[in-house]
């Protein structure tokens, strides 16, 4: 699970000028899948315009163009570059579901993603407890209740905390201060796509950034800006989001 952290918070440190894209597909099992897409094109274009060599400065960069073009589970990339297995059986389970790659365009680095194959309340329960310890900069969304019928948003968690706590936990106190206060100039937009299985049956609460895009999807379009605004004042916002599915 180290390595989930580590490859993580190196990327982290290089997303200015990105858009995180991710969709969670809610199985009628009761598990979920979902994928993180993170854009790096316009960041990679805007550091070559620097100078040449700058890409090469990015340490999280170098990490990434590490991972394989295709889907592969971090115990396989782990068993890969001759890392020692883990033998706790609840981290060897999340590691098989949890796959990674890199995406090119012309072969060059263009971002990366990250897979949440079929996950059960089981591997939440364990990812969260693991998220506790070690801070991971993933979807809050991810661990909202989804019991195969209905899901219930947590609307307080459609935030960035999850960042902003991996990114303080690996910098000085003087760097995360600066941190914070750019951090809603490192991306240029963050969303996330709910989809059913099942028809939405219904949908109790509103929210500002909830949409319902037609019968088996749902779309959470964050406002980076509000976010940070104290003085934001939102139209609908309720603390939770209940969707039922027939």
């Amino acid at each position: 699970m180290k390595k989930i952290l580590f490859l993580f918070t190196a990327a982290l440190f290089v997303l200015q000028s990105c858009s995180i894209n991710s969709e969670i597909v809610y199985h009628k099992d009761s598990a979920s899948t979902s994928v993180t897409d993170i854009d790096m094109k316009q960041f990679i274009a805007e550091m070559k315009a620097m100078t040449p060599d700058s890409l090469e400065q990015q340490k999280g960069l170098g990490e990434l163009d590490q991972l394989p073009t295709t889907w592969t589970s971090l115990f396989d990339f782990q068993k890969q570059q001759g890392k020692k297995e883990t033998k706790d059986p609840d981290s060897v389970r999340i590691m098989k579901k949890f796959l990674v790659r890199t995406n090119k365009e012309n072969n060059e680095l263009a971002g990366f993603s990250f897979k949440m194959d079929h996950f059960t309340q089981a591997d939440y329960q364990f990812l969260s407890s693991y998220n506790k310890k070690e801070k991971l900069p993933l979807d809050q969304n991810i661990f909202n209740n989804w019991d195969g019928k209905t899901l219930t948003v947590n609307t307080e968690n459609l935030n960035l905390k999850n960042i902003e706590e991996t990114l303080r936990s690996k910098t000085s106190k003087d760097e995360a201060e600066k941190i914070e206060g750019m951090i809603s100039m490192f991306f240029k937009s963050v969303g996330t796509t709910l989809k059913f299985e099942n028809k939405i049956k219904s949908i109790t609460g509103k929210h500002d950034w909830v949409k319902q895009i037609d019968n088996y999807t749902i779309r959470i379009s964050y406002d980076i800006k509000a976010l940070y605004d104290p003085e934001t004042k939102f139209k609908n916002a309720d603390k939770t989001i209940v969707i039922v599915t027939e």
